[in-house]
């Protein structure tokens, strides 16, 4: 049986966000991270967000984001769990609020398939190129649906409010250092600094899933 991983970037993988990475190797960090702040407290919109971080990265090339990337904070053991993932025949999916030109950057990681904001450094953005909450949910239905399997056969992992329409939606849920206002809906918690253990914890839901049915 195959089985859909669906990750979360920022604060689940990433300790941080691909904004204010992306923003510190081109020497804005400050910039950035006060914007982030701002917007996590939701003293601005998502639109606002973009409007303000978008500029600052005007002059950035694809040399800048893959530099970006590299020295970005990662949880550790992404490229292992990645690889148990795609040995055993299941599915990797990055569904991030993120630059979809950062995200996509997992897919040399072994991500099979990766999701983002589609905006772009520099251009002006608008609302239909965001990735929402809601999009996650709808997103990972719809993987399910092209691979044939059932909501059952998915595993979500995530830490902030981004993941609430998805954790509240899926029953195999891990929260991973995740706020509180996801801990009630994760049906286990991780924290730590390794995302092995992670998804240990997701592999022992589906397990004790199917020894209830078989039973």
């Amino acid at each position: 049986m195959t089985r859909l991983h669906v990750f979360d970037m920022d604060g689940t993988l990433l300790r941080g966000a691909a904004s204010v990475e992306l923003s510190r190797h081109l020497g804005i960090f400050e910039i950035a991270d006060t914007v982030e702040r701002s917007w996590l407290a939701g003293e601005i919109t998502d639109l606002d967000f973009w409007d303000t971080m978008l500029p600052l990265w005007a002059h950035a090339s694809e040399a800048d984001i893959d530099a970006a990337f590299a020295a970005a904070d990662w949880i550790d053991g992404v490229r292992e769990v990645f690889a148990d993932i795609g040995r055993r025949g299941e599915i990797v999916a990055v569904i991030s609020q993120s630059p979809h030109f950062f995200v996509r950057r997992l897919e040399g990681w072994g991500a099979h398939r990766t999701f983002g904001s589609r905006v772009l450094p520099g251009v002006a953005t608008t609302r239909d190129v965001m990735l929402t909450p809601q999009h996650k949910v709808d997103i990972a239905r719809a993987l399910l649906a092209e691979y044939g399997l059932g909501e059952d056969d998915c595993v979500a992992y995530g830490d902030s409010t981004s993941d609430v329409a998805l954790f509240d939606h899926f029953t195999h849920t891990v929260g991973v250092n995740s706020r509180e206002v996801l801990r009630p809906r994760a049906a286990v918690t991780y924290d730590g600094d390794d995302l092995r253990e992670a998804y240990g914890l997701g592999r022992a839901l589906v397990a004790a899933h199917r020894t209830s049915r078989i039973s």
